[in-house]
């Protein structure tokens, strides 16, 4: 009796598939490219040769990351035309709060079956946020994994490297006693928090539910993008007396700022100082979440920080309206 062929597509895993995505996409990521990228996606390595003759001593900085729970969302809402956005904009705020311009972005994109048309979606909103932010996606991998994932599910990685002259790193090293800590606004949740929200909401509330106070549904307000503050901190870096950047990511305002202060130095923030997202309110009611979680896990409106010299606050407000941000005066150093 003749044995019945096995092939790798009766295993899960469609090659072809793979394939035919990669073609899918070559255009749209082309459009990220520049002088600098040397090569197309679909080679064993992606070619990139950077112009360093503007710096006396290059440093690259680099930061790799995910979008968390907040595929659960997209994977509800049945939307993946955000996600990838929020991953690169994540991952070039990461580098941009050190003073770096960034260069490239890969990605990972992993998979239990892939469908092409979501592989389409995540990966067009990959190019979508590289060319927004001026870097080019030269590179990726995507893979199919059956038995690991539960039929519709994915999961994003994303690395992205930049540069800074040595002598323009933004460390920290310069903040004092007596600096102001400027905040500007988040656009939601951004990336961070997703687990405590989905708990909460999701106990209540369907996905396409719009509670009172919202713009919007529930869907909408958890997938809104995370925001890229690579203009904003292009802006204000040159300015003397802007002392340090943080990016507001997963421990809250306190635990990230702190992250960019000399020893010895801490934070008196006013939490009063700017009016919460009605989102936050929601999730912090509905959930009875005591304050102290609030301010330890999510990112509460504030999305960006910049730590400045009392004499540079005017420059510092006068250069983000320009370019509509809206500053907010929400502490200091102590």
């Amino acid at each position: 009796m003749t044995k019945k062929q096995v092939t790798y597509k009766d295993s899960g895993v469609d090659v072809e598939a793979g394939e035919q995505l990669v073609n899918s996409i070559k255009d749209v990521v082309k459009e990220t490219h520049n002088v600098s990228v040397l090569s197309n996606i679909g080679g064993f390595g992606a070619l990139f040769q950077p112009d360093f003759s503007s710096m006396k001593e290059p440093v690259l900085v680099s930061s790799v990351d995910g979008v968390g729970t907040k595929l659960i969302v997209a994977f509800k809402a049945n939307r993946y035309d955000t996600v990838g956005q929020d991953l690169v904009n994540h991952c070039v705020n990461d580098i941009a709060v050190c003073g770096a311009t960034p260069l490239f972005f890969m990605d990972y994109f992993s998979t239990g079956s892939l469908e092409q048309k979501v592989g389409f979606d995540v990966i067009s909103g990959f190019a979508k946020a590289c060319r927004e932010n001026g870097v080019a996606l030269i590179g990726g991998e995507t893979a199919e994994m059956p038995d690991i994932y539960s039929e519709g599910e994915f999961d994003l990685a994303g690395t992205i490297v930049g540069a800074v002259d040595k002598s323009k790193l933004i460390t920290g090293d310069r903040v004092k006693k007596g600096d102001v800590v400027i905040g500007f606004k988040s656009r939601g949740l951004h990336t961070n928090g997703y687990s405590l929200a989905r708990k909460v909401l999701f106990s209540e509330f369907d996905i396409a539910d719009s509670p009172e106070g919202l713009n919007g549904s529930i869907g909408d307000e958890l997938l809104a993008i995370h925001k890229s503050y690579l203009g904003l901190i292009s802006s204000l870096k040159e300015i003397d007396g802007v002392n340090g950047f943080s990016h507001i990511t997963g421990g809250g305002l306190i635990s990230n700022t702190k992250r960019v202060l000399p020893e010895g130095l801490d934070l008196d923030i006013g939490w009063e100082s700017w009016n919460r997202p009605e989102i936050f309110k929601l999730i912090q009611e509905t959930g009875n979440v005591p304050e102290s979680d609030m301010r330890r896990t999510f990112n509460l409106g504030i999305g960006l920080v910049a730590i400045v010299s009392p004499d540079a606050i005017d420059e510092v407000n006068e250069k983000a309206y320009l370019i509509d941000e809206e500053p907010v005066e929400i502490g200091k150093v102590i």
